[in-house]
Order: C-alpha cells, then structure tokens, then sequence
C-alpha cells in the first residue's frame, strides 16, 4: 500500500475561509467540572458550578453526578461507581483538544490519507458546537440533522455491505452500543479494529486518524480530541488518535465528514475506499 501510493498526488484542495476556526476560551469551572462541561453558556441545558465557600459539598457532587447522567448512556454505566470513575478520570484530561497528538516514534502509514489524494475538505462554519462530558463525551448544542445522520449510518451499512472482505458493521466496541464500521485487517491498533461509531443521542461521531489528517481536521473546525487521547497508560481507554467530528446539520457538511471517515478507515485499515451517500436508501418519511 505505501508504494502504491507514493505516486499519487499530494496536494490538499482547501477552501480558504474568511475567519480561521473558532477557539473560544474555556469558562471557568470548579475541579469537579474540568473537561466535563466546557464552553457552554446556557444554564437552562447544564449549569456550572462556581466554587463558593457556602455550597454543601454533598449538593456539589450531586449536581455534579446528575449532570453526568444527564449526558445519557455511553461507555460508562451511568451508575455512581462509573461517576466516580469519569471524576478521576478527568484529573488527566486534555488541557487543549484543538492541537494534535505528536509522535516520537515511527507510524505507519507515514503520512496521511490527505497527503496521498487530491481531496477536498473546507473549513467548518461557524463557531464550535460545545462539547461535555469524557465517557459518555457529547455534543451540547448545534444539533445534527436526522435525515444526515440516517445518511450516514445507511452509507456505513452499504459500506461494509459492498465491501465485506475488508468493512463490517457492528456494535461500537468503545460506546459498547451505537453503530460502528470495523476493519477486518487492521494495521493499527483500535478496539477491534474500529474505524468510527455514530452516536444516536446527538448525532455527532468519534473515530481514529492518522496525526496528519487529524492536524486537517482539527484546523478546519471540523472536531476535536477526545480528552483521554493523550497516549500513554491512557491508551487502556482510547487511542492517542481518538477525535470527536461534530454532527453533520446539512449535506454539505455530510460530505466532509464522509470524507474524514475515509481518512479514519485508511488510518485503520490502510486501503482507501469511498464513503457513498445513497438517499434512496432511507426510510420513506425520510427521504423528502
């Protein structure tokens, strides 16, 4: 595969934006909220919690727990064990999701999927969505479209379908539910070979990317890290590679998330495949 490639092109079409990505600065909150809930300003869907001498700590931590729970079912049992997990957890956290993981050591494939094809991925308008939560991690506001998201997972689906020695479509083995496309070969380590899982809640995704497409990604505004993605003994929970991709509102936004699943799939699998967008797949009420 990496001689293969090496005669492809390598240039990256972009589209200039008038405004780079934007990188608000994260609100302040009490410890037991660090990387749980951030850049978020509407205190009608989760509020924060100030430090103050005259708050009980037992109302802390149960406001705290009920806005874990709140964030619906994921990867840790929504129970007060897995809280007290998550809370630990977040000690460890990523200070800044929007820089890529760096390596020392050698990776391969040794560039990345927009380095080997003539792609296109444009910059994301708007701002970033807000984000909350490590396990389950989701996506506060800016909703995704229902009819994208059910694209989506169709387009998966006819994915693994049309390419069964290679894809295979299967439960989320990070989330332990949702849908999620699977490798048969990897080449590098995920869980089981997952290349991506679609979240049901909000409609957004996580999945694994080459550090140079990841660096893509990230400054076009398209996603983010996942807070534990920092490597080392936290590989036991994700990849160092583990980035969250905002949920699609419109088709055009579709597309380019189509095109960083392919990245993520050859980061994975190291072939390079098409992520087709079929609309005749969908359920009748959802295909006008």
């Amino acid at each position: 595969m990496e001689a293969s490639n090496s005669a492809m092109a390598t240039q990256v079409i972009t589209q200039e934006p008038d405004h780079g990505p934007d990188h608000p600065e994260r609100p302040f909150s009490s410890p037991l909220h660090h990387c749980y809930h951030h850049r978020h300003s509407n205190p009608s869907a989760i509020s924060y919690l100030h430090p103050s001498l005259l708050a009980p700590v037992p109302w802390i931590i149960h406001n705290d727990y009920q806005n874990f729970l709140s964030l619906g079912p994921g990867g840790t049992p929504a129970t007060f064990l897995g809280y007290l997990k998550i809370t630990y957890l977040r000690l460890f956290a990523l200070s800044d999701p929007y820089s890529p993981a760096t390596f020392t050591e050698s990776i391969y494939p040794t560039t990345g999927y927009y380095q080997r094809v003539q792609s296109w991925l444009p910059f994301r308008s708007g701002p970033r969505p807000k984000i909350a939560g490590i396990a389950p991690q989701r996506q506060l506001d800016q909703p995704g479209c229902k009819k994208m998201y059910q694209l989506l997972r169709a387009s998966l689906e006819n994915l693994a379908i049309q390419n069964p020695e290679s894809f295979r479509i299967g439960t989320s083995c990070f989330e332990k539910k949702g849908l999620a496309l699977f490798a048969r070969d990897p080449i590098n380590a995920t869980c089981r070979g997952e290349v991506c899982h679609v979240h049901h809640s909000d409609r957004s995704l996580h999945l694994n990317l080459h550090p140079d497409d990841a660096k893509v990604v990230l400054e076009r505004g398209w996603g983010e890290r996942h807070p534990l993605a920092r490597g080392g003994w936290m590989k036991a929970y994700v990849p160092r590679e583990f980035v969250m991709v905002y949920a699609p509102r419109n088709r055009v936004e579709l597309d380019a998330v189509c095109r960083i699943i392919e990245a993520a799939g050859f980061w994975v699998s190291g072939t390079q495949f098409e992520v087709g967008i079929k609309p005749e797949c969908l359920p009748d009420n959802l295909s006008q």
